[in-house]
């Protein structure tokens, strides 16, 4: 049975109000408190999931200890698919709970206060439909198969920003820029749209017209975002797949909304009827459905809106001055991985397909939202690696008002992931820039950043049998066997643990070094996110709070207080609030580790990675702040890292299987019984002749062929190395003079702004250029002269064009007269010859 139609404004998952009650709902629900029966015997999951306590545990680590209760796959879900683009629609089905008979009872509850209606189909499967959200991220439910009465079951559905939910899911608008040039000239006709008919199991649909706006007083509390039901295109069609029709405007009550998307429905649901399941397009700029105004001079109706988005612009707060600058060096911008990350408009590795940025082959954005405004910056790059500037080129990087992948706790402008990016960056784009010729205001007003300002971040790295590269350069191995402190900082209490592990030769002896196995990562109150090794050889397993997650789905997860990102199943990347990074990838047998922090962790540091001050030689600092030297030996240091064992009630690592149980949690975290092989003891021995030409002079490599007696850990770590030295290479500090303006009424040549480059000044015609022809970025990061001026006249480079050349003609009719009278000479000379 179909819900009630919301209100047409209504803010669905922000106001209570707004949620319109399921018919067959308990009145009890809607926003308020849970209530459930008393609980069930400890021996059940049910109300329990995640508690490890009772004679039975409900918490993921259970499975590989054999102590979960009977019952927990049945109220603790696992579900599939688990993730699903915010704007909701999609249905997934429960695994492992089978119901006896089909019904529409089901409920599915999220965060408390959305519900949808689910159902049981014919072959007692579990469905769920994901609901309309205005966030991005893990979003818990409940599941009650009883029409509301309780809710004893729970899982986690994953809301991902629109951008990155899979085709397969959406609608497609065929040739996408024609739909959001509608109307403009040379665009008329007809536009179609296209889906998958599986994804929609529907003898006929209705395709409706959505709305998105953000209205109330900027950054106040009235400040809201809304989806809203607009109008519908079609009703009670074919589900063929395809729809084409002739755009009309729409009515004048509907041209306020400038951004929105379609969607699909089984065409039993009422008009507008929310969380149902649906597939949307993009959202998009809805230049086909604007009224007659638009379509009568569409380049007056654009700059009428870029004025006005030009004059409420000047109104609201700056929020330029809190983004962090861009890298200077495309380099810098794909090595600082902690705080930047690729744009996935424009990516090198998709292409370059970068539609927005002519000129441009690489974009990053920040990762993380300016902390008063929650805007976002954006960096575009050449081909030769130099960032590309509004101030130049129109192809050049903007920053963002709102940014686009939003900011948490989200919900509400401009934090909304993606729409709020639309509204305030986005769809004023298209007015000043693609629908009207006023691109200076939009640039006027979205300057790229330079990069003066900019301090990359500090670097260090552990790999290999384990060696470590402290952030301020120190190398040195420790090999001990256990659970150790890689890094601590008070200053935001992050904490990164590391587990060591010994390897397992062929034939099945072990090896007298360790490798990096496992790394835990805490900031403050975050999630812990720990990457280890999998059970299968060269697999990496990531564990939120104990819980193995899976990237079958999706390769980026925005979770509490950090980014987490997967590439090629090899390599994950953490982004933390404060803005320092980790890359964990898998080297060989073992783990290798990078973490990359900001300046102000500056003195802030402890653990094996050392003090960051750029004084190397108190890297080795104990717990109780005795340090000892530079000099120390292999075996000093030995002490060293054994001190930074982790401490059993500090432990972030996962202990989910009775070995992890038996040889780490429940024994000293650092062994005391493994005895190391010691750098100042290895040589080579017959057998690894071949490890010299292999490793050169890399001593990690080196070391590890002797400790291993294999080449293959031995190259892991000689790669591991070098790319810790490539990305310190990246990241070193570039001088930058900033932006050259080029002279009025004259050019300039050259737009890299970084030492030693040098731009050259021409004037136009009828001009003369007053100052010095070029300027040089120099080493203390000013130019060697400023823009010259072009003052009204002829060009002195005219004036000498035409002296030299009037002189280049005397001289040319003088040689020629020259060489006739030679000539007549040797005639006179030749003929008196026999």
């Amino acid at each position: 049975m179909a819900r009630p139609a919301p209100p047409p404004n209504c803010l669905h998952p922000l106001l209570l109000a707004c949620q319109s009650p399921l018919p067959e709902l308990s009145p009890k629900r809607r926003g308020a408190p849970l209530t459930f029966s008393p609980k069930g015997a400890q021996g059940s999951c049910s109300q329990r999931c995640g508690d490890q306590s009772g004679p039975c545990s409900c918490h993921p680590t259970c499975f590989g200890l054999a102590s979960c209760c009977a019952d927990i796959r049945d109220f603790c879900l696992e579900i599939s698919p688990y993730s699903g683009s915010m704007m909701g629609g999609k249905d997934f089905v429960v695994q492992h709970l089978n119901w006896p008979n089909p019904t529409d009872s089901v409920i599915c509850s999220f965060k408390d206060s959305i519900q949808t209606r689910g159902h049981v189909d014919a072959s007692g499967h579990v469905h769920c439909v994901s609901p309309l959200l205005y966030e991005s991220g893990r979003i818990p439910f409940t599941l009650s198969m009883d029409n509301g009465r309780s809710f004893p079951r729970s899982g986690t559905w994953l809301s991902v920003h629109p951008s990155k939910a899979s085709d397969s899911e959406k609608s497609q608008l065929v040739n996408e820029t024609r739909w959001q040039y509608y109307g403009t000239p040379g665009t008329q006709g007809n536009l179609t749209l296209t889906w998958n008919t599986s994804a929609l199991p529907s003898d006929a649909v209705s395709i409706e017209l959505w709305g998105y706006e953000e209205t109330g007083k900027p950054y106040s509390q009235q400040w809201t975002a809304a989806w809203s039901y607009l109008y519908s295109l079609a009703s009670n069609i074919h589900n063929s797949g395809s729809f084409t029709f002739t755009p009309k405007p729409a009515p004048q009550n509907f041209q306020r909304w400038e951004v929105g998307s379609l969607r699909i429905v089984d065409s039993r649901h009422r008009a507008g009827e929310q969380d149902v399941r649906a597939l949307w397009s993009n959202e998009h700029a809805l230049a086909w459905h604007l009224g007659d105004d638009f379509r009568m001079d569409p380049v007056a109706w654009a700059r009428n809106q870029c004025l006005a988005w030009e004059e409420l612009e000047d109104q609201l707060p700056k929020f330029l001055e809190e983004l962090p600058d861009c890298p200077c060096t495309l380099a810098q911008a794909r090595a600082d991985s902690g705080r930047f990350h690729t744009d996935y408009g424009c990516d090198l590795e998709q292409g370059s397909e970068c539609t927005y940025h002519p000129g441009a082959v690489h974009c990053v954005r920040s990762v993380q939202a300016s902390p008063q405004y929650d805007s976002g910056q954006q960096c575009c790059y050449t081909a030769d690696g130099t960032q590309l500037l509004t101030a130049d080129s129109t192809g050049g990087s903007t920053p963002d008002r709102g940014h686009d992948w939003g900011s948490p706790p989200y919900r509400v402008p401009p934090r909304v992931p993606g729409l709020s990016h639309w509204i305030y960056d986005v769809i004023s784009f298209y007015h000043c820039c693609l629908w009207a010729p006023e691109c200076f205001r939009y640039m006027n007003r979205r300057p790229s950043s330079d990069c003066r300002s900019y301090r990359p971040p500090r670097l260090a790295s552990a790999f290999g049998d384990p060696h470590f590269i402290t952030f301020d350069g120190t190398n040195f191995t420790f090999n001990g066997r256990g659970e150790y402190v890689l890094l601590e900082a008070a200053l935001t209490d992050l904490r990164v643990q590391v587990r060591t592990q010994t390897r397992t030769g062929s034939e099945g002896s072990q090896d007298r070094g360790t490798g990096l196995t496992a790394v835990a990562i805490q900031e403050a109150n975050s999630d812990v996110v720990e990457v280890r090794l999998g059970e299968g050889s060269g697999v990496l397993q990531v564990l939120l709070n104990q819980e193995v997650l899976s990237f079958a789905e999706q390769s980026w997860m925005d979770l509490k207080g950090m980014f987490l990102s997967v590439a090629a199943g090899d390599r994950v990347s953490v982004m933390l609030t404060s803005e320092a990074g980790l890359e964990i990838s898998l080297q060989g047998p073992f783990l290798s580790v990078a973490v990359l922090l900001p300046e102000k962790f500056l003195t802030h540091t402890r653990g094996l990675l050392g003090t960051l001050n750029d004084n190397p030689a108190d890297d080795f600092t104990l717990r109780s702040g005795e340090v000892l030297p530079p000099s120390a030996s292999s075996r000093e240091l030995f002490r060293f890292g054994a001190d930074w064992a982790v401490q059993n009630a500090s432990s972030l690592l996962t202990y989910d299987s009775k070995f992890l149980v038996e040889n780490f949690k429940n024994r000293p975290k650092h062994d005391p019984t493994f005895l190391p092989l010691f750098p100042e003891e290895s040589s080579a021995s017959p057998s690894q002749a071949s490890a010299a030409d292999l490793c050169g002079d890399d001593t990690f490599c080196r070391f590890d062929v002797a400790a291993t007696g294999s080449l293959s850990v031995g190259n892991a770590s000689r790669v591991a190395h070098r790319q810790h030295l490539l990305r310190v290479q990246s990241l070193q500090p570039v001088v930058s003079c900033g932006w050259l303006a080029p002279p009025a009424n004259g050019h300039k040549q050259g737009d890299r702004y970084l030492e030693g480059s040098t731009v050259r000044f021409r004037c136009n015609n009828g001009y003369s250029l007053a100052g010095a022809e070029a300027s040089t970025c120099r080493a203390d990061g000013t130019w060697s002269w400023p823009t010259p001026t072009c003052q009204p006249g002829r060009s002195y480079a005219v004036l000498l064009g035409i002296i030299f050349g009037g002189l280049g003609l005397v001289a040319l009719v003088g040689l020629g007269y020259w060489l006739l009278r030679r000539r007549k000479s040797n005639t006179a000379v030749w003929g008196s010859q026999p």
